[in-house]
């Protein structure tokens, strides 16, 4: 697939009529301009079988890999990096592109605003990317030669809203990420062994259900921005809220905990890395998260819900 420069009328036209596109193709002719796309996702030179990784690590001590965001694709590109490492013994090394324009509905919100990654999320994941043993840097993206780069999976020849994220990075490497097996490794909080740790971001929220039953739970704990809790405050007036200041001791409370229920956000890919009891709240529109392996629960319907809680929670 290659990469059409627009002339100044074209750059302009799409200025005016769709913002949200050209600050895309803004970041986009920028990757161009530094030979990336021709590099990297084209072509003899891209890493894009097991043969080819393995002959490339055969004589090199590292392996340099780029994502921009989101954090939480971030975390099912781990499952790819680490089959690598097992692969190869090669450690990775994961650089981050800060700053690539965020293209959503206008009706859904999200933490980090227009953006898909910026320099304080990047320091709330190193902690936790650089505690599993097969990463060796985990940094925002300055110019380092890449090897590997993610990010071509928004090519759009894979579908992504559809399938599964945790597969793309096997599309784009030829690696096949084993999925049903944990690929987080953290030391678990055990402050949280009777407690039900629930997330739901104001994005992909499936509206037909209701939290309120687990009012009649102890010990319910709420990981996310303050809007969220507030929000699911309404619902379980005796939530309580517990605020992280970076990823590893997210992962740690989530590892401890005796079950987690989240929608397909950020705090979800953590519980499904970890293969923690989970239960996942659907998308209708977008259900493109398939949770694998053992403890693995979804629902789209209320009553379904309440008898995995039931289930899991005594």
């Amino acid at each position: 697939m290659t990469f059409k420069k627009k002339n100044f009328l074209g750059k302009l036209l799409l200025k005016y009529s769709d913002r949200d596109k050209y600050k895309e193709y803004k970041w986009e002719i920028t990757n161009y301009n530094k030979e990336e796309f021709q590099n990297y996702f084209i072509g003899k030179q891209r890493l894009n079988t097991v043969e080819k990784i393995k002959a490339f690590c055969a004589s090199s001590p590292q392996l340099n890999v780029h994502h921009s965001g989101n954090a939480g694709d971030i975390i099912y590109a781990l499952a790819t990096l680490k089959e690598i490492h097992e692969l190869t013994g090669v450690k990775i090394n994961l650089y981050l592109k800060l700053s690539k324009p965020r293209n959503m509905p206008k009706h859904m919100t999200h933490p980090l605003g227009s953006v898909m990654l910026n320099q304080k999320m990047v320091d709330m994941l190193a902690p936790l990317v650089l505690s599993q043993k097969y990463m060796d840097k985990c940094e925002a993206y300055n110019g380092e030669q890449i090897h590997i780069d993610l990010d071509f999976f928004r090519s759009k020849l894979i579908p992504i809203d559809h399938g599964n994220i945790a597969r793309w990075c096997g599309y784009l490497t030829g690696v096949t990420p084993q999925l049903w097996k944990s690929w987080l490794t953290v030391d678990a909080d055990k402050a949280y062994a009777n407690t039900i740790v629930i997330a739901r971001s104001e994005r992909y929220r499936n509206t037909a259900i209701n939290y309120s039953f687990l009012q009649d739970y102890k010990d319910v704990v709420f990981i996310g921005v303050a809007s969220e809790y507030e929000d699911m405050r309404k619902s379980i007036p005796n939530l309580k809220w517990v605020q992280v200041d970076d990823f590893l001791k997210l992962a740690r409370i989530i590892a401890g905990c005796k079950v987690f229920i989240g929608n397909q956000s950020f705090p979800f890919s953590i519980a499904e890395g970890l293969k923690v009891p989970r239960i996942l709240e659907l998308y209708y529109q977008i259900a493109n998260v398939i949770p694998e392996g053992e403890n693995a629960h979804d629902f789209f319907f209320q009553e379904h819900l309440e008898s995995l809680v039931k289930q899991l929670a005594v």
